[in-house]
């Protein structure tokens, strides 16, 4: 994607055609049904049509009602949903997917992920994620939290590739092995905890950058990954902090800054570590 003509409407295709929107909305700890509600249509009214749930986060009703609501054909909104842990195998994946599609109230998902590559588990779940494909209930299928060494077995086993990666992904975690990867084998990476939960906003090296642009830290973190050509999700139980998180497409960061940024990496996580899952 140009990072020239990024914006809220801005679309990738995947690796077997689908188009999925570039910004999208993370919904993980969005608070009350109510609140999950109300957040999802403030976020439809405001032009977020990508959202991200997960049969762990307990939100796939409202977030659905929300989307049903909202008077905006199916058609024009993205919405991913996830198999979690306990739920891995072929038919208690199939049966996991039941449950979640019934509680979205919808007739299908746009992209259906393996939450987590849960070892002895995650490959035959695969299988039942390619039959939700052949079947059409699903319009893609993906992974999350998978390193290079669970994308090679994957690859490996499949005549299937995912189509999405979604991992933790920011400056402070760049992790550049995994996005070329990624990108040789066309799969896309979408980013998780952007933000870095927060724990890193004020850190002193990302106020320069930031103050240099007059946009927030937040903002730079989210425009450093779209520039990244990485999908983003930014997660935001506040109104005024979703608009703000959207409001990315009027600047570009430089190459030089590209650069500074890229120098934040650490090794920095603030979630799990898959590095260590066999």
């Amino acid at each position: 994607m140009s990072e020239d003509h990024l914006s809220i409407d801005t679309k990738v295709f995947l690796n077997n055609g689908v188009e999925m929107p570039v910004f999208g909305l993370g919904t993980y700890l969005s608070g009350s049904s109510r609140e999950t509600r109300d957040i999802v249509s403030y976020a439809l009214e405001i032009g977020h049509r990508h959202f991200d749930t997960a049969r762990f986060y307990g939100n796939e009703r409202d977030i659905g009602e929300a989307i049903r609501g909202s008077g905006i054909p199916r058609e024009d909104i993205f919405i991913t949903t996830k198999l979690w842990n306990d739920d891995h195998g072929f038919h208690r994946a199939l049966g996991a997917f039941d449950e979640s599609l019934r509680d979205l109230g919808l007739d299908y998902v746009d992209l259906y992920l393996i939450h987590w590559p849960v070892q002895g588990l995650r490959n035959e779940s695969w299988r039942a994620l390619e039959k939700l494909l052949v079947d059409g209930r699903c319009r893609a299928i993906g992974v999350s939290n998978y390193t290079i060494a669970h994308l090679k077995e994957l690859l490996d086993l499949s005549p299937v590739m995912p189509s999405i990666n979604q991992v933790e992904f920011h400056p402070f975690l760049y992790q550049k092995d995994l996005l070329a990867f990624c990108r040789s084998n066309d799969i896309r990476l979408e980013s998780y905890s952007p933000l870095t939960k927060g724990r890193k906003l004020d850190d002193l090296r990302l106020g320069e950058i930031a103050r240099a642009y007059a946009k927030s830290p937040a903002q730079i973190l989210i425009r450093w990954a779209l520039q990244k050509d990485v999908i983003v999700i930014p997660k935001s139980s506040r109104k005024e902090k979703i608009r703000e998180n959207a409001a990315v497409f009027d600047f570009a960061i430089s190459g030089e800054d590209m650069d500074r940024l890229d120098a934040l990496h650490g090794n920095f996580r603030v979630t799990w570590d898959p590095t260590t899952v066999p």
